[in-house]
């Protein structure tokens, strides 16, 4: 039997492998998924999970309950031998394994970018896993319990001090949903002026998500300053200290919370290949293959897709939306590929974005179309449920929707991270130790014929 492995199991990941168990015939290849974690996240829904609207299972859909036929290798992905056709992986138990395969799918997804910022490791949070959502929601409502509790005046201002760096989608909409967050928590402590709450939202960039274009990113950027956040553009950190972040711009910001969202970067599995990459994506041809690596895939924010919708060298964006339909096409591909059929180029025209800001407030651009405020909203949530994986968690995210609007949140807070320091180089980056001891693929995953 031919072995397919596919390397992730995020939106490109987990919809290639849906789409592969429902056309391959009975027999005609087994399909070996490698990731650490046995679900997919709904990742645009992660900033109402840190708001407190979405419960964090939710958004998250096991992989057990959506593929049947599928074969599930807990671990990392570390480097991919093309001359042997084989995945390297380092498994959850810190056990190292050689998976061999006939076919293989990148998708390996992103983890966020950083720098080289003095105490950006030591102190930032990130705002790109379960965990990060989770910690984020629990440290702000200490933040601000730690600050009525005090009555230093340069503490209490740090506490209830918060900056975002990164003024794209993910950072915008973090923002948004937690400052709404703490302003209402606020009202729990008046002993403390409310206008001490103070979140600053910063990029290098000129604009507020330019690809929204002028109009619906200047609508964003109104609505965030009106309900008290402030934007600051043109500038991005220059360092970080425990109560401090310091701009390039020469201004000294107090805060205890820095949330660093600065854009995203590939798995690093994906340099291992040697080939060609373009800002660290894995640049492959339309037909979603490595050029000169035959049988080899990617696809998702790993890899620079061309978009035949847009000027010739033009890579697709790196979104839910895209990552969603090139599953599609890498799987009639990976089965022609298996059958000796003809590849299928990708080519997909822009369906729109949505942002949702929080509360009644959105602002999207379905086909083209600009809409702000509760039409965008309707327009938003609406897209959301239709893209969540499954049926399972479009009810619970609709049941959490409708239970948020009757019975608000009651801003506690649940520690289950109490004893990390919730950074984002601990809860996202933070690898894998192995152990001494080698094991081989036959004691993983099974030995291919």
């Amino acid at each position: 039997m031919k072995r397919i492995a596919i390397v992730g199991t995020g939106f490109g990941g987990y919809a290639c492998a849906r789409q592969l168990e429902r056309r391959l015939r009975p027999g005609e290849a087994e399909i070996v998924l490698i990731t650490p974690k046995d679900y997919t996240l709904y990742l645009p829904l992660l900033p109402q999970v840190a708001a407190g609207v979405l419960q964090p299972r939710s958004i998250a859909t096991p992989l057990h309950a959506g593929l049947k036929r599928s074969k599930l290798l807990p671990g990392v992905a570390m480097e991919v031998d093309l001359d042997a056709r084989a995945v390297n992986v380092l498994k959850i138990s810190g056990e190292p394994v050689r998976v061999p395969f006939d076919v293989l799918v990148l998708a390996p997804g992103s983890m966020t970018r950083t720098f080289d910022i003095p105490g950006l490791k030591e102190h930032a949070r990130g705002m790109k896993t379960l965990a990060e959502a989770v910690y984020l929601r629990d440290h702000s409502i200490a933040q601000l319990e730690l600050a009525a509790s005090t009555c230093d005046p340069e503490e209490q201002a740090a506490r209830c001090g918060f900056v975002v760096v990164g003024a794209g989608y993910s950072g915008v909409e973090t923002a948004a949903t937690l400052q709404l967050v703490t302003r209402r928590a606020m009202a729990r402590f008046p002993q403390l002026d409310p206008g001490l709450l103070r979140w600053t939202l910063i990029d290098i960039a000129p604009a507020v998500m330019p690809e929204l274009g002028p109009e619906l990113g200047a609508a964003a950027r109104d609505l965030l300053e009106r309900r008290g956040v402030e934007v600051r553009l043109g500038t991005t950190l220059e360092r970080i200290t425990e109560d401090t972040a310091m701009l390039t711009d020469g201004t000294r910001l107090s805060a205890h919370t820095v949330i660093w969202t600065a854009g995203v970067t590939p798995r690093p599995v994906v340099s291992s290949l040697g080939t060609e990459t373009v800002k660290g994506r894995l640049v492959v041809g339309a037909d979603l293959q490595v050029p000169g690596c035959e049988g080899v895939f990617g696809l998702g924010d790993a890899a620079a897709v061309p978009d035949l919708t847009a000027e010739p060298g033009t890579p697709c964006p790196p979104t839910a939306q895209h990552a969603h339909r090139q599953a599609r096409t890498a799987a009639r591909n990976v089965l022609a590929a298996l059958r000796g059929g003809r590849p299928h180029e990708y080519r997909h025209h822009d369906a729109g974005l949505v942002v949702d800001l929080g509360g009644s407030d959105a602002v999207a651009r379905p086909f083209g179309i600009g809409l702000t405020g509760m039409a965008a909203q309707l327009v938003t949530r609406g897209y959301h449920l239709l893209t969540t994986p499954s049926s399972r968690s479009r009810l619970r995210v609709s049941g959490d929707w409708l239970l948020n609007m009757m019975a608000p949140d009651d801003l506690i807070r649940l520690d289950f991270l109490k004893d990390s320091p919730g950074t984002l180089e601990e809860l996202e980056h933070m690898p894998i130790t192995p152990r001494s001891r080698r094991i081989s693929v036959t004691e993983s995953v099974g030995s291919r014929p």
